[in-house]
């Protein structure tokens, strides 16, 4: 009933706060208690209101009871999106056992009637039959299914509730962020990199484009990898809204940074991420909105100019800070990396620590594969490089992950990982070699006879 309230008209908003301050009492505090309950409606129903009272109206949220609701938002953001992507699996499992099943009984019944003298017609007919039947099997399953577990559509439906509180929270940017500060954009990022329903996709997208309307976050927001989650979804979606709103986001991410820079950055990152290729497949489209067409020129002509002024360092940290490297020409230019190899150090070492972060996280092949490459070469071309291996390479862990990675599974990686230990060692002995030729020249000066007369 509060909920159908507030929602009738906005105003009703000032009533509660209104109440609670001639009462001298907190209107969050009965509301916040209610999201300790076991009751899944009570929950959520009670997380709608507090969006409601926090955005519509003119008193915000106390910043300790912000927290503690975006933390919630977040914590049921992942443990609904987990449950709805579970008894997806399972429905999957089941129906197609019972397909698999219902076809293999088809094929015996077939294979008897052959042998009664079917004629091709007949056969036809039947297999005809029986893709019907397989296909309404499969409708029966999934309703039964559905009449089974109950969680099925509740969990996307909370999903959904709880996406719909951040969309309003994040509109006012003083919980902006907040919601940052409690890991909130890996939050959704790693939900969106799982298989979530369009529905789902185009609320969490909407999450990250009114982020992106704060210059400060639009600078860091490819931090948590958003534009290649992005991309992806932009190439799989058949969806013209999430189409929509991606195209929303990757504009904000050039147009709001105020450092030109960033969205330099940015416009390559996307190139890396063949957003261009997809931009060009959305230009022989039609559209019915025109914010679409607006930002598919506008992208394009910005990813062509930054694709023009692009340089191969700048492809190779773009590269790298997209966290999918792949044999790119780079990576084997040994005049790449004679030109380069030092500008790893810059900004803290802020490359170099992404390759040690990545050969420590990586699962893919391919990505341990060039970036033990990486490794190698850095220490070879650079001319202080021994000197860094001894100090920041191996305080990253960088000299035990490479040594790790000769045991991989992939014979790839196991090649890559040998070769950078080797690139290692040489210039760890070259280094040994000089330190010792300096120590006999000093031995010999100390040790030299006294000539002349006493």
């Amino acid at each position: 009933m509060i909920d159908d309230l507030l929602q009738e008209d906005r105003v009703h908003v000032a009533y509660f706060h209104d109440y609670a301050s001639k009462r001298k009492e907190h209107i969050w505090g009965p509301f916040l208690n209610l999201l300790n309950r076991q009751d899944g409606f009570i929950v959520h129903m009670s997380s709608r209101i507090i969006a409601k009272l926090a955005c519509w109206g003119t008193e915000n949220i106390p910043k300790s009871d912000l927290n503690f609701y975006l933390q919630f938002l977040k914590d049921q953001l992942t443990i609904h999106c987990k449950a709805y992507l579970k008894d997806m699996a399972d429905l999957a499992k089941r129906v197609q056992t019972v397909v698999v099943v219902h076809t293999h009984g088809h094929h015996h019944g077939h294979g008897h009637g052959h042998g009664h003298g079917y004629n091709l017609h007949g056969s036809h007919h039947d297999q005809t039959h029986q893709q019907h039947e397989t296909y309404r099997e499969f409708n029966v399953e999934q309703q039964t299914a559905n009449a089974e577990n109950k969680t099925i559509i509740p969990a996307n439906e909370y999903i959904q509730s709880v996406a719909r509180c951040l969309q309003m929270m994040l509109r006012v940017d003083d919980y902006r962020f907040a919601f940052v500060s409690v890991d909130g954009i890996s939050t959704l990022v790693r939900i969106l990199s799982s298989r979530v329903n369009f529905q789902v996709q185009y609320q969490l997208v909407f999450c990250l484009w009114v982020l992106t309307f704060n210059p400060l976050l639009a600078t860091k927001m490819n931090k948590f990898s958003v534009i290649p989650i992005l991309a992806d979804i932009l190439n799989d979606c058949a969806k013209e809204k999430v189409t929509r709103i991606i195209l929303a986001v990757f504009r904000n991410l050039i147009e709001k940074p105020t450092d030109p820079q960033v969205a330099k950055e940015h416009c390559i990152a996307m190139v890396q991420c063949k957003v261009l290729k997809q931009l060009s497949i959305l230009e022989q489209r039609r559209f019915d909105d025109e914010d679409i067409s607006a930002d598919v020129e506008y992208l394009t002509q910005r990813l062509q100019n930054s694709v023009q002024d692009l340089s191969s360092f700048d492809e190779y940290a773009t590269e790298l800070r997209s966290a999918r490297l792949e044999w790119s020409p780079v990576h084997k230019s040994a005049k790449f990396w004679r030109e380069n190899a030092q500008r790893l150090n810059e900004k803290n070492y802020e490359l170099l620590r992404i390759l040690v972060h990545l050969l420590e996280t990586s699962k893919d092949p391919v990505i341990l594969s060039v970036a033990c490459f990486d490794i190698g070469e850095y220490v070879r071309h650079y001319p202080r490089g021994k000197h860094i291996y001894n100090s920041v390479l191996e305080q990253l862990g960088g000299k035990q992950i490479v040594m790790q990675l000769l045991g991989h599974e992939d014979p790839n990686v196991r090649y890559e990982a040998l070769l950078a230990v080797q690139k290692l060692m040489v210039h760890n002995w070259e280094y040994l070699g000089k330190q010792l030729e300096k120590e006999n020249e000093n031995q010999k000066q100390t040790s030299a006879p006294i000539t002349g007369k006493a």
